[in-house]
Order: C-alpha cells, then structure tokens, then sequence
C-alpha cells in the first residue's frame, strides 16, 4: 500500500504571513491525520520561513502517523532530527536560499557525506530516505550510502505528463526497478497532484510514500481539506 504523507509547510507559509497561529499548523497536522493522511512531512529551513523548528518539536508528540523531517543535513538540521527521532528523515540537497527542492542528490560524489550522515541517523534508529533524480545510477549510490529508501524527484514526470505521459513515466519505471532490485524502500514527491498521481501510481504500485503539499493544499482552497486528502488517497488504490 502507498501511503499519503502530506507536506503542511505551505500551511505554515500562510501562518507565517501575518503572525499569530492562524491556521493552527498543529490542528492543521492532527486534522490531516483524522482525515485519512497516512504520514505527515515538514522542512524545516534554517530561516524558518514555514516550518519553524519550534513547529517540529510541537508536532512529534501529537503526531500518531508516521512524521517525515526533510532538508538539507547542516549541522543544526541533524541535531533537530537527532533530538525529535521522527520515523523517517529525507536528505535533500537544498541550499539555505532555496525556494524548493528543484534537484536530486549526486549520491555519487557525495557517497562519504550522505554515508556518515545516514550512520548518524541510524544509531538514533531513524528511517532514511535520500531524494535522488530518477537515474539508476543516483540510486545505486544511494544503497551503497547505507539508506533505507530513496524519494525519486517527480518534478520532470509532472512537467511532461501532459504532453506525453508515457514518456514522462519510462525513467522513473526504471530508476524504481532498480531501487526494488537493491532492497530499497521508494517514495515519490514533487509536483505531484490530482491529475498526475493515480497514472504514477498505477505503472509503479510498490511505491512505499508520496509526500505532497502544494499542490494538496491548492486543491484544498476550493475543495475543502477533507474531501481533497480523500481524493488523493483514492488515487493511491
């Protein structure tokens, strides 16, 4: 089965925007929960312009769903995710400024880093997952730094589902087989959305998690969140 985890970062960006706790990111969080959301994910940067660390550390005892801490491993991001001990962290290879995650890791030229940083995590007992482009060789390198999963980047699936998306669909069939063939666990996130998901899904069913935020909480806007959490979970069947 496919679990939805869903990203609330852009709930807190709205906090954020005009101060106070409007919305509630926690209420937020727990409501996503009682409306069928298997897993909950957050980034907290170092400017905490969403996610507050304050935010991760309120989340963790609430949280009854399996809770993702993604980012980049800078000194202050691994204590964090040392100090809360989520089920699973995601290595992302942002820079501090960055709007998004727009790439995967090279896993190759950073097979040292990502191995001792993976070392770290898992003497605390912490899932880890590396987010890689959807090349058989970032995965490959993935294994050999110790993860336990690899989050493929989906951003160029959504960006050409449209035209073609059979096409949009074959590297990531790929760099999937050759994670199942390494014993990796695979999650999927980035740009994923209503229209895209349930094909992604559909050629590639072993997918242990998709992690999505902006384009859920769009769809939320006009659908209301419980009826849109429910239909990306009926994607997922």
């Amino acid at each position: 089965m496919t679990k939805l985890s869903v990203n609330i970062n852009k709930v807190a960006t709205i906090r954020n925007a005009r101060g106070g706790n409007n919305p509630d990111v926690l209420q937020v969080a727990l409501d996503c929960e009682r409306f069928g959301a298997q897993g909950i994910t957050v980034h907290p940067r170092p400017d905490e312009r969403h996610i507050r660390y304050k935010d991760v550390y309120d989340l963790k005892p609430r949280l009854t769903t399996e809770f993702n801490i993604e980012g980049q491993p800078c000194e202050s991001f691994v204590d964090l995710v040392c100090k809360v001990q989520p089920t699973q962290v995601t290595l992302v290879p942002d820079a501090p400024n960055q709007i998004t995650s727009n790439a995967g890791w090279d896993t190759k030229q950073n097979l040292s880093f990502l191995t001792d940083v993976t070392d770290v995590f898992h003497s605390r007992g912490i899932r880890v997952s590396i987010f890689v482009a959807a090349d058989e060789e970032m995965v490959a390198y993935a294994a050999k730094a110790g993860a336990d999963r690899v989050e493929l980047y989906t951003e160029p699936y959504a960006s050409m589902y449209a035209k073609d998306r059979e096409a949009a669909i074959a590297p990531f069939v790929v760099a999937a087989e050759k994670a199942k063939s390494l014993g990796l666990g695979l999650n999927a996130g980035h740009d994923l959305s209503l229209e895209n998901l349930a094909f992604m899904h559909e050629r590639i069913p072993y997918i242990d998690e998709v992690s999505i935020g902006h384009a859920l909480i769009c769809d939320a806007l006009y659908l209301g969140l419980e009826t849109t959490i429910q239909r990306y979970l009926n994607c997922l069947k």
